[in-house]
């Protein structure tokens, strides 16, 4: 019974995190209705470090040594820090909820190229070929989109982006494998907590529109995105090779374009659904045994 549940949980969890994950896009747009993004990242973390406490609280996991909480505090610069504070800057500054998932369309590439080297990871050559395919697949789904908002500080946001969740994702697999996660988590939602305070003392006034609106989709984010997501995230990270999880990054785009057409209004034509099943195709090549 407990092997059947753990095969399950293998086969649904890339499916719930690409679903998730996709989320973020879209509740972050809500929640940058009522604060800066800063200071809403620092309110978001917040909130998780109380809700990570309590579970490690409960659980009393093992706590890193003094060399994995620094790996951790490095992991959680990138992987929360730069990442998130990147994407929200970026959708702050009007960049469209569909082009900001363009971030983690353009990540299997990047990730694919440096764990080959990094990591020791060989990558075949069928997957090279299923890597250049979702780039393809992305491509279609935001084509013609609008490069509306102030280009040039949204563009560095989410390049910056780009870059921090892949090294970050390639960090926290190298150096934080053994880590517990509930102790590791704790470790790094404590240390971006302060990362984005000192940001939205340095570089916003702090204010804060208290609506409902605002705080569900904090709620949302904290529990939902920050302790549900990265939570399969780093699951998948001990028991999938980079390649593979980062062509799951492939599927959010998709999943955003769906979701913006349906929330926003932003446009999905023919052409867009086509790339989703590019991007599809690609998932499929990718992680082909």
């Amino acid at each position: 019974m407990n092997r059947d549940l753990e095969n399950l949980a293998s086969r649904s969890a890339p499916a719930v995190f690409v679903l998730l994950w996709s989320t973020g896009f879209i509740g972050t747009k809500y929640a940058l209705s009522g604060a800066a993004p800063l200071t809403y990242l620092a309110i978001r973390m917040a909130v998780v470090v109380v809700l990570m406490a309590l579970i490690v609280a409960i659980w009393r996991p093992k706590w890193p040594s003094l060399p994995g909480i620094g790996h951790s505090i490095v992991a959680a610069i990138l992987v929360h820090g730069f990442y998130l504070g990147g994407t929200a800057v970026a959708i702050a500054h009007s960049v469209p909820v569909g082009l900001s998932a363009l971030i983690p369309g353009l990540q299997p590439i990047l990730t694919s190229t440096i764990a080959n080297r990094w990591l020791g990871e060989r990558v075949t050559w069928p997957q090279w070929i299923g890597l250049g395919l979702g780039l393809v697949g992305v491509v279609l789904i935001l084509h013609g989109r609008p490069m509306t908002g102030e280009v040039g500080w949204g563009w560095l946001a989410s390049g910056v982006s780009l870059v921090s969740i892949t090294l970050g994702a390639l960090y926290q697999k190298r150096f934080c494998g053994n880590i517990d996660w509930r102790s590791g988590n704790l470790v790094q939602y404590i240390a971006v907590v302060v990362f984005f305070a000192i940001g939205s003392l340095l570089f916003e006034d702090g204010s804060v529109d208290w609506s409902l609106e605002f705080v569900l989709a904090v709620a949302w984010l904290a529990v939902v995105l920050s302790i549900g997501s990265i939570g399969v995230l780093y699951w998948l990270i001990r028991h999938r090779g980079a390649t593979q999880v980062a062509s799951f990054f492939y599927l959010v785009p998709a999943v955003t374009a769906l979701m913006a057409f349906v929330l926003f209004g932003e446009r999905l034509d023919l052409l867009s659904i086509f790339g989703i099943a590019v991007c599809a195709m690609a998932v499929l090549l990718v992680n082909r045994r």
